[in-house]
C-alpha cells in the first residue's frame, strides 16, 4: 500500500513539475515576460499574431495553428542585400501587409536551426518601436514535443496599419563603435558574439580578421543557448556568462552581420540590462574598413585563397576526365 501512494505522490509531482516548470524557467529574469510557452500561444490564440520566421516552404509544410509568415526567412526578408536592416518606410509596408500592428502582441518563433532568425524579428521590431515583443522559447520543437499538432498551408492575413516609433538606442551606428575602440566613449559593454576563432583573427571573414579593441568579453553566439533543441540556457546559465558585467551601461553585442548578436540582444533583454543594442554593420562592415582600428589585426590572404580555388578547379577537372573513361 505504500508503494501505491509512493507511485501516486511521484506521478502527481512530475505532473505539477511538467506544469509549472516553463514558467519557473523564465521567472528567474529580470524580464521573464518576454520569453513565452506553448500553453501561452494556445490561450491567447487570436489575441495575438504569431510569426514564423522560417521560410515560406518550410512554413506552409507545417505551422503553429494561426501562425503567419513575411513571405520569406525574417533573417533575410527584414534586411536589404547587405544583410542591413531595410529602411522603415519598407518595413512598415511589409509586416502591415502581414497583419503586424502596433497595439497587438507578437511572437516570433523558428526551429534550432534557425534560432538567429527569429531574434533578427525580435530585435527589428523593438527597434521599430513595438512595446510587446515575445519570443518562442524553444521555437517549433517546443510545440511539437509538447504533444500539440502544426498546420499546414498558408494563412491569409488582415492586413494592418504599422507605424513604426524608432527607438534609436537600440542600434548601435559603427560611428559610435569606432569611438569605443578609440577609447572615446568608455562607459560600455563590447561584446563580441562570433567564435573564439574569429575572436582572435584566425577565421576571416572580412577584410581583415581579429576583433574592435576595448571588447569587454567574447561569448560565442552557440555557447548561451542549447544548439539542439534552440532553448536559451536557465537564469543561472547566461548569469554565468554575462553576469560580472555592469547592467547600467549600454551594451553592444556584435558578430559578422548582426545577426548572431542579435541573440545575445535578447538575452541581454531578459537578464534587464538598462540599454542593450545590436550592432547591425557588424564585423563585415568593420573590419572591412583599414582606417578602424582592430586588436589582432590579420588581413585576407587573397593569394592563399586564389591558389586554394585554382586547386579546386584542377580537382574537377581531372574528376571530369575520370568520369569519361
Amino acid at each position: 500500500m505504500g508503494n501505491i501512494k509512493r507511485l501516486k505522490f511521484i506521478t502527481i509531482l512530475f505532473i505539477t513539475l511538467l506544469f509549472i516548470a516553463p514558467q519557473a524557467f523564465s521567472a528567474g529574469f529580470a524580464n521573464p515576460g518576454l520569453l513565452v510557452t506553448p500553453a501561452d500561444i494556445e490561450k491567447n490564440a487570436g489575441k495575438w499574431t504569431i510569426i514564423d520566421c522560417r521560410d515560406a516552404k518550410t512554413y506552409a509544410a507545417g505551422h503553429i495553428p494561426g501562425a503567419v509568415n513575411l513571405g520569406d526567412a525574417c533573417a533575410k526578408i527584414l534586411r536589404d542585400t547587405t544583410l542591413r536592416v531595410k529602411k522603415t518606410g519598407d518595413l512598415e509596408k511589409l509586416l502591415g501587409e502581414t497583419g503586424v500592428s502596433m497595439d497587438r502582441p507578437v511572437v516570433v518563433y523558428a526551429d534550432a536551426k534557425l534560432i538567429t532568425g527569429a531574434t533578427v524579428a525580435f530585435w527589428i521590431l523593438e527597434y521599430l518601436g513595438h512595446n510587446d515583443v515575445g519570443f518562442l522559447n524553444g521555437g517549433i520543437e517546443e510545440w511539437q514535443s509538447s504533444g500539440r499538432a502544426l498546420e499546414s498551408g498558408k494563412n491569409k492575413p488582415v492586413p494592418a496599419t504599422f507605424k513604426a516609433n524608432i527607438v534609436k538606442n537600440r542600434i548601435a551606428t559603427t560611428d559610435e563603435v569606432v569611438k569605443i575602440a578609440k577609447g572615446e566613449i568608455t562607459n560600455v559593454n563590447l561584446i563580441d558574439s562570433r567564435s573564439e576563432k574569429e575572436h582572435k583573427g584566425e577565421d576571416i571573414r572580412s577584410l581583415r580578421g581579429g576583433h574592435i579593441p576595448n571588447t569587454t568579453i567574447n561569448a560565442a553566439h552557440t555557447d548561451t543557448y542549447h544548439v539542439e533543441t534552440g532553448t536559451l540556457f536557465s537564469p543561472e546559465g547566461l548569469e554565468s556568462i554575462f553576469g560580472k558585467l555592469d547592467r547600467n551601461k549600454r551594451t553592444i553585442p556584435y558578430c559578422q552581420t548582426g545577426t548572431r548578436s542579435t541573440l545575445i540582444y535578447l538575452e541581454l533583454r531578459l537578464m534587464g540590462f538598462k540599454e542593450p543594442a545590436n550592432y547591425d554593420d557588424s564585423w563585415i562592415i568593420y573590419g572591412s574598413n583599414p582606417d578602424h582600428p582592430v586588436t589582432n589585426e590579420n588581413w585576407y590572404d587573397f593569394v592563399k585563397v586564389n591558389d586554394a580555388l585554382k586547386a579546386i578547379d584542377g580537382l574537377k577537372k581531372e574528376i571530369e576526365e575520370l568520369k569519361k573513361k
